[in-house]
């Protein structure tokens, strides 16, 4: 566990991987009654590194932005270690129903046991001792995906919606491409200082990473079109085309946000396809 603020320690679950980086970080806040921040997969010893790391002091909560297995079920072992309440998040909901024989690639990913104590809606603002944390929600990566502000620090946790180190897979039918660019367009009207990742490390210049990522995020989709200019294709065949020095284990991912971006040209009338938008599907231009 080390410090990397006044206010802020991390410790880094032992789950690194081509999705993890080099696991995922949770994030304690404040000192003597603290709050820790996506403590990550249920990893006994992390769990109890974490309560290690915490000896004489108080968990008063566990947040959590989303309920992927890497960052949430370890709220469940803090809980039944401590007491401190669940705090932060909904439950796993879809962006929108399964369509007629489409099978969800990143199910198993989803914790579906997740069931928090206390939920924060937008703008609300949780009271520590000595620090605040708001919320700030951001559907796209999961719809139920929250940030959240440390106010004295002008900080925000970001878990997988924004990372220094890769972009964030938005992968239908649980996650949604134009809900994902709106809560990226969202924190332009914020005023942080740093961002500090479910993944990786900070991101020290906020606004202008947003820039860059947004317009990254808009340049796939212009050569997701252009490829499509040249006749049908299905994502993984755009994949191939797009995508540059990709490692393959990451093609899988890379086909899903794909389709993401593809779902969201279809609403927009810029792509067509047969019937509703499927990932085995064929996709044209109009």
């Amino acid at each position: 566990m080390i410090r990397i603020s006044p206010l802020v320690r991390r410790i880094v679950a032992p789950n690194p991987g081509p999705f993890t980086f080099t696991g995922t970080c949770a994030y304690i806040v404040g000192a003597g009654d603290v709050a820790i921040i996506d403590p990550g997969p249920e990893i006994p010893d992390h769990v109890q590194a974490l309560l290690d790391g915490l000896k004489g002091e108080k968990v008063a909560a566990v947040f959590v932005t989303h309920t992927h297995r890497d960052h949430s079920p370890a709220a469940r072992l803090l809980q039944q270690a401590t007491g401190a309440e669940i705090v932060g998040c909904a439950p796993h909901r879809p962006a929108r129903d399964m369509a007629l024989g489409e099978i969800n690639k990143l199910d198993a990913s989803n914790d579906l046991d997740y069931r928090p104590d206390r939920l924060l809606a937008d703008g609300e603002v949780w009271r520590g001792a000595g620090f605040s944390l708001r919320a700030v929600a951001t559907p796209g990566h999961t719809m139920n995906h929250v940030c959240f502000e440390l106010v004295e620090e002008k900080a925000l946790f970001t878990g997988d919606h924004i990372m220094g180190w890769s972009t964030s897979i938005v992968a239908p039918p649980d996650g949604a491409m134009r809900l994902y660019m709106d809560s990226l367009e969202k924190l332009r009207a914020f005023d942080h200082d740093v961002y500090w990742p479910g993944h990786g490390g900070p991101v020290s210049q906020p606004q202008r990473f947003l820039r860059a990522l947004l317009h990254h995020r808009r340049a796939r989709e212009k050569s997701i079109l252009a490829a499509l200019a040249a006749g049908p294709l299905q994502a993984p065949e755009i994949v191939e085309k797009v995508y540059e020095k990709l490692d393959p284990r990451l093609k899988g991912a890379a086909a899903l946000s794909t389709f993401a971006h593809l779902e969201d040209l279809c609403a927009r009338g810029l792509v067509r396809t047969d019937g509703a938008p499927r990932l085995d599907g064929r996709f044209a231009s109009p």
